[in-house]
């Protein structure tokens, strides 16, 4: 770190009966009061240098053996003033990034100009400042941080804004040309010198283009705020460093933002043991979310959430909620499923669902449908030279074909994540149908490859929901699809007695119709569903099917159907509901259709037959009521 020394003699102040004094043969004229302290000095040598107190003797009338003058709201305090009397009496002072602000303030304020006196304190002050501590990287800093305390100073003075457009200047040039101290602050920084107050260049070849995030991360946000925007003024840094420099500033000040959604009860609570913390942290979380720049994948989507998190717990402005919702859905697809757990505190709801579906709708609007392929050209037309005008159209189509297929890929990704974040909410007790349905159906249909992950949630929620009635279980299930259900999910839905009876028929219906289709025959089918659905399976032999997933959850989650009832007592009680089943005839009959039924009728052997007509004349009892 640079430092300037100033005078020749050693110092003689001293303190005695709570007054500051100078060791002279000359006995004191001047008595100066600065914030409760006085000074015994001398005019001489003060008034010389210092125009103020010129013109305050001028108008204070001299008593017997001193004058007295009075310094109130001095800046920088006694120090400061003590600094410029040594000054003035020729005693050896030292300034340095620390003291710099404090003494240039003092030095404004007695009006140590040059008019006074040529090459004066506030001269030789401001070529130290602009020479030296504006060149160095950590003094610049230093300086800049010591600015708050006489905030309305230094903006006056213009240290404030020169030491925030050099530290900009110094971020966007090559890091080997910075001039850096030891006292720096990060980590690994063997490389730097120092001798005799001088800095050496950095040397590090190895360095990062980010290396001054974590220095000015130490910054109050009023000061970090502006130089970020100096920094984007300045020149146009990477927006990933922009976005990294944010991450370190926030888990710098808010160190929370770093835990898992465990700890977010622990920061709510940190956050409201005290008013005036939860303010701080709200406003720098927002000016955060400010700063965040518009390119997409500068923060990762973990952070992302992070941040979302904090503005619930925080109760940050909508505004802000709403911009991290905007951002979050523009790249869902690098979330995790712990990412999306934001807590809710506004609700009965463990976790914040509207803000999710908030996040797919920004998502659902990213992205478009399905790529298509052009249209081929057809055999027997002689092919043409294409223009530049057709290459260019051609090469535009190739390029709007693989953002769609990205765009597809992506509704996919989401999709899983989605359903596993259905599995995660459907615990709670007191989460509506209402938002289940609507997240499971915020992605569109063709993002689901399978619905076992979505056949798993719905369990989830019927278990942990045993008072819905029927027709509230029926509408629940009328998002999943049975066609695209594994064997492994057939067999478990095809005795899961929460389900409804009309799902469970789809299950077989489709099971059988999928077996026979492929090979003609039901032996590759699990024997619990061969024994409902065909005449040559034995009734009585116990169902022993398991369904398991690599789904992490409690023990009592996992898909098991080993203890259920037998196939004898499954076939009667699919006997007895049939007819109990009020809109099994109309809501069976529409999803596999008239053309459906006669297809699997043929292909139903035996005793699949018999059972599924009992469905047809109930659907065509049921067309001629209406």
């Amino acid at each position: 770190m640079k430092f300037m020394k100033l005078g020749s003699r050693p110092d003689t102040f001293y303190t005695t009966e709570a007054v500051r004094a100078v060791s002279s043969e000359v006995s004191s004229d001047l008595i100066v009061q600065v914030q409760g302290s006085r000074y015994l000095l001398h005019k001489f040598p003060l008034l010389s240098k210092c125009s103020l107190l010129q013109r305050l003797c001028a108008e204070t009338p001299e008593t017997k053996h001193h004058q007295i003058v009075q310094l109130p709201d001095f800046p920088g305090g006694v120090e400061a003033f003590e600094l410029c009397a040594k000054f003035c009496y020729g005693i050896t002072i030292t300034l340095s990034a620390h003291n710099i602000v404090s003494a240039r303030c003092a030095a404004e304020y007695l009006q140590m100009t040059d008019e006074a006196e040529k090459g004066n304190l506030i001269y030789k002050i401001e070529v130290f400042f602009n020479s030296c501590i504006l060149n160095g990287w950590r003094d610049s800093i230093v300086t800049l941080q010591s600015t708050k305390s006489l905030q309305s100073w230094s903006e006056e003075l213009g240290i404030t804004s020169r030491c925030i457009e050099a530290i900009a200047s110094k971020v966007l040039a090559n890091p080997s040309r910075v001039n850096l101290s030891n006292s720096c602050s990060r980590r690994g920084r063997d490389d730097i010198l120092w001798c005799n107050g001088s800095e050496s260049q950095r040397h590090d070849k190895h360095v990062t283009k980010g290396w001054w995030a974590e220095d000015i991360a130490e910054l109050g946000i009023d000061l970090y705020w502006r130089t970020m925007i100096a920094i984007k003024s300045v020149g146009k840094p990477p927006s990933n460093l922009i976005g990294e420099a944010l991450r370190i500033y926030a888990s710098r000040w808010l160190p929370n933002i770093s835990k898992d959604s465990n700890n977010a009860n622990r920061m709510e609570s940190d956050s409201n043991s005290a008013g005036k913390i939860n303010s701080k942290h709200r406003l720098l979380l927002e000016t955060i979310t400010s700063l965040l720049p518009p390119e997409k994948g500068a923060v990762s989507c973990s952070f992302l959430l992070k941040l979302l998190k904090a503005a619930n717990i925080l109760n940050a402005s909508n505004s802000s909620k709403m911009e991290l919702a905007r951002r979050v859905g523009i790249q869902l697809e690098e979330a995790k499923v712990s990412d999306l757990l934001i807590p809710s505190l506004s609700s009965d709801m463990v976790y914040d669902v509207d803000m999710v579906l908030n996040i797919l709708e920004q998502f659902m609007l990213q992205g478009q449908s399905p790529p298509t392929s052009p249209v081929g050209v057809k055999g027997g037309f002689e092919r043409r030279r294409r223009s530049r005008s057709e290459e260019k159209v051609d090469s535009e189509f190739q390029e709007s074909r693989r953002s769609s297929s990205a765009s597809h890929s992506s509704k996919i990704k989401v999709a899983k994540l989605v359903d596993g974040f259905l599995q995660e909410i459907a615990h709670d007790r007191n989460l509506p149908m209402s938002k289940f349905i609507a997240v499971a159906e915020a992605v569109p249909e063709f993002a689901r490859l399978d619905h076992d992950d979505l056949y798993r949630a719905i369990d989830i929620y019927l278990k942990a929901h045993p008072d819905l009635n029927k027709s509230e279980r029926k509408n629940l299930c009328r998002i999943l699809d049975c066609k695209k259900l594994s064997m492994e999910a057939c067999t478990h839905a095809a005795q899961n007695e929460r389900l409804p009876l009309r799902v469970v028929v789809q299950v077989l219906f489709f099971e059988q119709a999928r077996a026979t289709t492929s090979g003609g025959r039901v032996t590759d089918i699990p024997s619990n569903i061969r024994a409902l659905l065909t005449s040559n399976g034995d009734p009585r032999r116990p169902m022993t099917a398991s369904f398991s997933t690599n789904a992490t959850g409690p023990a009592e989650d996992q898909w098991s159907i080993s203890g259920q009832k037998s196939a004898t007592s499954r076939i009667s009680t699919l006997r007895m509901k049939l007819a109990e089943d009020d809109d099994l005839d109309e809501s069976f009959a529409d999803r596999i259709g008239s053309s459906s039924r006669a297809k699997a009728s043929c292909l139903l052997p035996g005793r699949p037959k018999g059972m599924f007509s009992k469905l047809w004349p109930i659907s065509r009892s049921a067309s001629q009521r209406h």
